[in-house]
């Protein structure tokens, strides 16, 4: 199985690329994982505008046939474990799944209707850079789960 993080913008928080690369070194260990980073529009637009623009390069930079799976405040919340269930399952039955992370004003809806799923990493709102690093977290902590690894501290 291989892991997409589709996401806007790089990172430019040097603590939180550096942890940023040491998650997704772990995560390669047990899966492919590429990460595919569009650049917000060039130029002032008003929100709505901005997040469209994103949106259409978000989409474009989508591999094809991929579970793609939205992440935003309002999507579907999950534990860990059902997380890394929901994993298993798509490893199980040979997809390859894209995470897709939106820029500083969200996703636009014509993103969310392609993707498949709408998870949330927490009602609470994160800068997007902040928000990459935990899925990538998240990832390897799913990967953990599976391996049965102590790095999980759950019930």
């Amino acid at each position: 199985m291989v892991l997409h993080v589709v996401a806007v913008g790089r990172m430019s928080d040097l603590g939180l690329r550096a942890a940023c690369a040491d998650y997704a070194d772990r995560v390669r260990r047990v899966w492919g994982l590429e990460l595919h980073e569009v650049r917000s529009p060039a130029g002032r637009f008003p929100s709505a505008e901005r997040t469209r623009r994103e949106g259409e390069r978000l989409l474009a930079a989508l591999p094809p046939g991929v579970v793609a799976v939205a992440l935003t405040p309002t999507g579907r919340s999950e534990t860990s474990e059902a997380f890394a269930r929901r994993l298993a399952e798509w490893q199980a039955q040979g997809r390859s799944v894209a995470f897709v992370l939106g820029g500083a004003d969200g996703l636009d809806a014509q993103v969310i209707q392609r993707c498949e799923l709408t998870l949330s990493l927490s009602p609470l709102t994160f800068p997007h850079e902040l928000a990459r690093l935990i899925l990538l977290e998240q990832l390897y902590r799913a990967a953990t789960i599976l391996r049965g690894t102590p790095y999980h501290r759950g019930r």
